[in-house]
């Protein structure tokens, strides 16, 4: 038996709103616990990953990069959408050497995150990369621009106690590495 059951909503049916390159939005009508019914609109999304990329002198490698449905640079750990067919894994590879021209050695995966439970199904996979060799330039996909910055945990730390860092994943990772660190 659920235990959950009593809070459950079960799709009756539902449309595509929207179908772009990477987001798709839904219109789902659902029957709620108590029998009646409501409508559910949510982006779905491929996955994605981030990687805590930890240098050997403790440093972590960070980015800057437009973020333009907030019109403004944010600081943030390295990530990117995981391809069709793609593991979570080998999108973390993919993506440090894409975006940073580092290759990691040792790999641990740290756990998941869903940053928009309310309105989409996304998730981010958070892995730790150690043992950083830079083999290459940044290999950035057509049209990306990025600069990659390095930082201490406890610059990172500060960054987001004084509010300059507000990027959920990068929060989520640093939380993480703060408590293997420890």
């Amino acid at each position: 038996m659920n235990p959950d059951g009593h809070l459950h909503e079960e799709k009756i049916d539902g449309e595509v709103v929207f179908e772009g390159r990477l987001l798709q939005v839904r219109r789902d009508r659902v029957r709620l616990p108590n029998g009646a019914e409501s409508t559910r609109e949510f982006v779905t999304h491929p996955g994605a990953v981030t990687m805590l990329a930890l240098l050997d002198n403790g440093n972590l490698l960070l980015e800057r990069q437009f973020r333009y449905p907030l019109g403004r640079v944010f600081l943030e750990l390295p990530a990117g959408k995981i391809d069709a067919g793609e593991t979570p894994m080998e999108a973390a590879r993919r993506e440090l050497l894409e975006e940073t021209g580092y290759v990691a050695e040792d790999w641990q995966r740290l756990g998941v995150i869903h940053n928009c439970i309310g309105y989409s199904n996304e998730f981010i996979d958070i892995y730790l990369a150690r043992r950083l060799r830079r083999v290459s330039g940044q290999q950035l996909d057509h049209n990306e621009f990025l600069e990659v910055v390095e930082m201490s945990p406890q610059e990172l730390g500060a960054a987001i106690r004084k509010g300059e860092v507000t990027d959920a994943k990068t929060i989520s990772g640093l939380y993480w590495l703060e408590k293997i660190l420890a």
